[in-house]
C-alpha cells in the first residue's frame, strides 16, 4: 500500500507546504497584525515534519546511492522554500 518511498514523498510534500505557510502566511500575520497564534499553530507540525524529512533522507541515502553532493542538496532543500518540491521531482519521483 504505502512504501517507505511514498511516505518520504508525502513527508517532503507536507514539510514543504508547512514551511511555505509558516513563512508566507503565519509570520507576516504575526508581525503585521501582532497575532502569533498561527505561528504557534503551524510551528510544531512543521518542526516534526522537518525532523522526519531529515531522518528519512538519512535512511534513503544508501538505498538511492546518493553522492555526498546529492545528499547535501536533499538536506539543504529542507531549509529553502519550495526546495522539497524540487527534490521530489528530481530525486524521489524518478525512483518510484
Amino acid at each position: 500500500m504505502f512504501s517507505s518511498l511514498n511516505i518520504f514523498r508525502i513527508v517532503a510534500l507536507l514539510e514543504g507546504v508547512s514551511y511555505i505557510l509558516l513563512l508566507f502566511i503565519a509570520t507576516p500575520i504575526k508581525y503585521l497584525l501582532n497575532d502569533p497564534q498561527y505561528v504557534k499553530l503551524l510551528g510544531m507540525p512543521h518542526g516534526v515534519l522537518f525532523v522526519a524529512y531529515v531522518a528519512l533522507a538519512f535512511f534513503f541515502k544508501k538505498e538511492f546511492s546518493w553522492t555526498n553532493k546529492e545528499f547535501i542538496m536533499v538536506l539543504l532543500a529542507s531549509i529553502l522554500p519550495f526546495g522539497t518540491f524540487y527534490i521530489d521531482r528530481k530525486y524521489l519521483k524518478p525512483a518510484n
